[in-house]
């Protein structure tokens, strides 16, 4: 971050919007937003509760479940779609369709077809994720170089092969970015499927804080749900950093 000249370190905007924050809470403008600091104390002391631990393991059961299926389903699905161009065709619209449509308008059709328990929860988190790992998949394997390919066939390579050897190491750069960007979806699939579904996890604890009022826990759960999801994506993006040079050497 660089202002009026000067390189300022890389927290310095949350640094910035935290003081924000704290001026606007302490002059009592709104009771939604309460003072950051009021927010950390409570934060702190919520932590060790059963009721939050409990919040906590469903919410990271469903999101993991989610995003594993997602990435499970969609890394081969998209390298197989832009391996074969009748497949492309077959798929894409109904993937483009499935990303640009408003997902929570599904949620009452998988509570009808899987029930209110945790299995729709992690359906809900999967659909959210998976057609963008999907689209970068397939945007990955159409722009790797052709040589790659020829040079495996010449050397007798099975089509398993050349899917974990070539186009899977080759598209890496983009399926990484799909997977950072599909995780950020997933966060909110989880939070609505907790909300909508099944009142249980972090959703739970939403509707109990805001229905009475406590908004100080409220922002506390929320501040977590923020920081992991901000974790994940950042140790994503610096994988990607890493793998760069694979699209430099396509």
């Amino acid at each position: 971050m660089t202002a009026f000249g000067y390189r300022l370190p890389a927290m310095s905007s949350l640094l910035i919007w935290a003081l924000l924050w704290e001026i606007i809470g302490q002059m009592h403008l709104t009771f939604f937003v309460p003072p950051l600091s009021e927010v950390v104390v409570t934060l702190v002391r919520i932590l060790p509760t059963p009721a939050f631990l409990k919040a906590l393991y469903e919410t990271a059961y469903a999101f993991l479940g989610g995003v594993t299926a997602a990435i499970l389903i969609g890394i081969p699905v998209g390298i197989m779609m832009g391996k074969s161009r009748l497949l492309d065709e077959l798929l894409l619209p109904w993937v483009n369709i499935f990303l640009s449509a408003p997902l929570t308008a599904l949620v009452p059709v998988l509570m009808v077809l899987f029930g209110f328990g945790m299995t729709s929860i992690i359906i809900t988190t999967t659909l959210f994720a998976i057609w963008i790992i999907i689209l970068n998949a397939r945007v990955g394997v159409m722009q790797i170089n052709r040589s790659l390919i020829d040079m495996a066939r010449s050397f007798g390579a099975s089509p398993l092969e050349a899917f974990f050897k070539i186009y899977f190491w080759a598209a890496l750069p983009e399926i990484l970015g799909g997977v950072r960007i599909g995780i950020i979806r997933a966060v909110k699939g989880v939070i609505i499927g907790q909300l909508l579904i099944s009142i249980v996890g972090f959703g739970a604890l939403f509707e109990l804080y805001s229905s009475n009022f406590l908004m100080g826990h409220f922002w506390a759960v929320l501040i977590v749900l923020f920081g992991l999801a901000f974790t994940i994506s950042e140790f994503l993006a610096y994988l990607e950093r890493r793998v760069a040079y694979y699209a430099a050497k396509r």
